[in-house]
């Protein structure tokens, strides 16, 4: 089911953001090897649960955890 591939995706991301701390989306992206469209599902995911802090800096976006 594509609800649970994007919850292990958010899970990725998460696991990434606690170890790294703020990063560009993307190089999340990158690092973590995960699909585009799955990845901004995923940045969805942990925005709706209120995880994320979303920074926007020029045109990059940095995302860390609350």
């Amino acid at each position: 089911m594509m609800n649970d591939e994007i919850g292990e995706a958010a899970g990725v991301v998460w696991t990434f953001l606690n170890a790294q701390g703020e990063t560009s989306a993307s190089c999340i992206c990158k690092e973590t090897k995960l699909e585009a469209k799955l990845f901004q599902r995923a940045v969805g995911w942990l925005a709706k649960e209120n995880k994320l802090l979303i920074k926007q800096q020029g045109r990059t976006e940095y995302l860390s955890l609350r």
